[in-house]
């Protein structure tokens, strides 16, 4: 038996209740948007009030960044104004030896070839890398041609390598001063010729012997390059080492490579600790620093090169 349905129109009056499918998709839409509405209300009211393990973790992290993050910017700018201060009483005492600028260590061709590269129009783009690959081909070609004749040297029967390993127990550039030429004597303030290279260590390291060889000469002076030690090695090469503190070998002893023949001294006429090494080949000076690529990295060498190069006063 149904049931039948009345309501109450706008006149007060009943009236038979009709059903009918606009109704039923009306009635059906209103409770899904009161449900899904009062889901989303639910929802944001749990995000806002009730955090969850991770979230409580985070909040505690960014709570705990805030009180720190003052303190390390406080930290970083001290640390700045450290770095700074020690650059400049770097360079300082650099003028103070050298009485010149601190030569920098920065790559020189990278600025250069970026600022060619910018300047060239889209245009000659091309032909100016077609040049450039051209320009590595030779040079690849002259870097093998060395190799050849190097390894033709080395196995050419009694041929002597030089000697290259370093007369100190560690060399970084920064020990590097000048080396062999034409160099501004720190006493005199004129140039003279400078027949070594200068290399910056405490008063008392160690001075080593760079290869196999007999001690041919051992000086005791208050003048010139001080307390000296000379050893010939084989292929008609001498090193020479001066300025030294004290002296641990004599003349006719044969000494090995890395043996320690002195220490690091100030005798003779200098103003500051160091070695001055020297290296002859056939009675002609060489350039010691050249022969330094054996003992320390690329960038190391690259390093000694350029202080070598660019100091323009001796320290004897």
């Amino acid at each position: 038996m149904s049931r039948e349905q009345y309501i109450i129109d706008r006149n007060l009056r009943f009236r038979r209740s009709t059903r009918t499918i606009w109704n039923v998709v009306k009635s059906i839409l209103k409770y899904t948007v009161a449900t899904v509405s009062l889901a989303v209300f639910y929802y944001i009211i749990f995000a806002l009030v009730i955090n969850t393990d991770s979230e409580r973790k985070l909040i505690r992290e960014n709570r705990l960044y805030e009180k720190t993050y003052n303190d390390m910017l406080e930290r970083e700018r001290l640390l700045s104004d450290v770095i700074d201060g020690l650059e400049v009483k770097d360079n300082q005492i650099y003028e103070e030896i050298f009485h010149a600028a601190a030569p920098r260590i920065e790559s020189l061709l990278a600025d250069d070839y970026l600022a060619a590269v910018d300047s060239i129009p889209d245009t000659e783009m091309v032909m100016y890398v077609a040049g450039k690959v051209s320009d590595a081909d030779a040079r690849a070609a002259r870097v093998e041609a060395d190799f050849r004749r190097v390894l033709e040297a080395l196995t050419e029967e009694g041929r002597a390598l030089p000697p290259m390993s370093l007369p100190l127990d560690t060399l970084s550039f920064a020990q590097v001063g000048a080396s062999v030429g034409q160099k501004v004597n720190p006493i005199y303030k004129v140039e003279t010729m400078h027949t070594g290279v200068d290399l910056i260590a405490p008063q008392g390291d160690p001075v080593l012997a760079v290869a196999d060889g007999i001690v041919t000469d051992v000086v005791t002076s208050r003048k010139g390059h001080g307390n000296v030690v000379e050893i010939t090695h084989a292929g008609g090469y001498v090193t020479r080492y001066g300025h030294l503190a004290d002296v641990k070998v004599s003349q006719g002893q044969r000494v090995t490579r890395g043996k320690r023949i002195a220490s690091v001294g100030i005798s003779g006429n200098t103003f500051a600790p160091h070695l001055h090494f020297e290296m002859l080949k056939d009675g002609e000076y060489m350039d010691p620093a050249a022969y330094f690529f054996a003992g320390v990295t690329p960038d190391g060498y690259a390093g000694i090169q350029l202080m070598a190069s660019r100091t323009g006063q001796s320290l004897d």
